[in-house]
């Protein structure tokens, strides 16, 4: 069973820093495309960062220069280092097997897993 538990998310003030993780068993993250996706409140999925399996990475223009997703694959984990954050930064994150950059392809996904709560705020 392909499991993901994202961890890693609290409250920081504008212009710190959080590291989320996400823990995967069931299949190895460094064997497909990973993605993290955001909702903030009251708005839609937002797609904001891929790794794929040849280590390429992709970004979302909301979040480039700021953020950076990585894997860990003796761990089987994934990460976001989120740097300089704002207070839009402010949603629950998700991480997910790759599905595409429109958020709503994660709508069934994010409707069965937690995620992980970020707020920025001072």
């Amino acid at each position: 069973e392909v499991q993901l538990v994202e961890s890693g998310g609290g409250l920081v003030q504008p212009g710190g820093s959080l590291r989320l993780s996400c823990a995967a068993s069931g299949f190895t993250v460094s064997t497909d495309h990973m993605t993290w996706v955001r909702q903030a409140p009251g708005k839609g999925l937002e797609w904001v960062s891929t790794i794929r399996i040849s280590g390429s990475t992709s970004y979302a223009d909301a979040v480039k220069g700021r953020f950076t997703i990585s894997r860990d694959n003796a761990k089987n984990t994934l990460y976001l280092q989120m740097n300089s954050l704002k207070p839009e930064d402010t949603a629950v994150y998700y991480c997910a097997r790759y599905r595409g950059t429109a958020g709503i392809l994660y709508k069934e996904w994010v409707a069965l897993h937690q995620g992980t709560q970020v707020t920025v705020s001072s």
